[in-house]
């Protein structure tokens, strides 16, 4: 008897021309991936229907609902096309290496079909309509580098074969941890243990009456961006701007070389004023839980420059 096992499962991406509507074969993406919870539920509602007996009657299905996390490595490649997910097409210039600046503040984001292949069942569920909300990167000194995305889907199609069985794929280069920095102020931000920083869509379902149980749409709200750094408690730089209220930049990046790096700018990050614990003989450390804002001059609040050897991400 096969069973699905998670080193079989294929994970294949494709961008939507019709919001909802999967892509014809040839245009997906086979892409890596760490863990998945993106799956579609339906739940069943307890019947209030009196004065047929003491035995209740048959339960009724309520509407669909299609979420969840996908953990995806930092590679060099594809995680441009989650970045394409969440801000839309990049601005890329260059001839070889080419840079691509993801900006935050678009006003329409595209929408993914993501099929989640299990050849031994066989079972291959494809998520159409499929937006991201969410991404968030987590920096610590060693381990390989991962961004959690929050998705947010229209429905599942159930299938037993793939929709397309020769995927393109790009290579596979991943960031590490080792190789990731934080500056501030365009200088090296010392001292610092872990960071995390987190973007957010703020997705909206359009949940109108249909006969499908689907939702009709799934549409950006207002964006937001938040995170923390931990720091060993060595000079009062960043406490000074907290207490003042004064805002700074950060930006938090993996480098391999000059022509190979992910670039996360916070182009004005507001710091709160925080607690300096001593619960022992050892360093003091203290945590700020940041909150961005869009730059007036800039016009954006955040920008990540993808450096590669792609051509482009249409």
């Amino acid at each position: 008897m096969a069973r699905a096992y998670g080193w079989t499962v294929r994970l294949l991406l494709g961008f939507e021309t019709t919001y909802g509507e999967a892509p014809l074969a040839g245009s997906f993406m086979k892409v890596p991936f760490i863990s998945s919870t993106l799956d579609s539920e339906q739940g069943l509602l307890e019947t209030s229907v009196l004065g047929l007996g003491r035995d209740p009657t048959a339960p009724f299905q309520d509407v669909i609902n299609v979420e969840g996390d996908l953990v995806v490595p930092v590679d060099l490649r594809n995680i441009g096309y989650w970045l394409k997910g969440a801000f839309g097409l990049p601005v890329t210039v260059g001839a070889g290496p080419y840079t691509h600046d993801f900006e935050s503040g678009g006003i329409s984001l595209p929408s993914l079909s993501l099929e989640l292949g299990m050849p031994e069942v066989p079972d291959f569920p494809l998520f159409a309509g499929v937006r991201v909300n969410s991404m968030a990167f987590n920096f610590q000194r060693s381990g390989e580098a991962q961004v959690t995305l929050g998705l947010i889907g229209q429905g599942e199609i159930a299938a037993a074969a793939t929709r397309d069985g020769t995927p393109g794929e790009a290579i596979y280069t991943r960031f590490s941890q080792f190789q990731g920095s934080i500056k501030q102020g365009g200088a090296d931000l010392g001292d610092v243990t872990t960071a995390s920083i987190t973007y957010s869509n703020n997705l909206e379902k359009v949940e109108t009456i249909r006969d499908d149980g689907m939702v009709a749409a799934i549409e950006p709200g207002m964006s937001s961006l938040s995170g923390s750094i931990t720091v060993r408690y060595s000079d009062t730089t960043l406490m000074d701007a907290a207490r003042a209220g004064t805002p700074i930049d950060l930006e938090l990046s993996y480098t391999i070389d000059a022509n190979q790096k992910l670039q996360i700018i916070a182009h004005e990050v507001y710091l709160p004023k925080p607690k300096r614990s001593v619960s022992g003989p050892g360093g003091i450390e203290a945590t700020y839980d940041f909150q961005g804002a869009k730059d007036d001059v800039l016009g954006k609040m955040l920008t990540i420059t993808l450096t590669n050897d792609m051509t482009d991400y249409a």
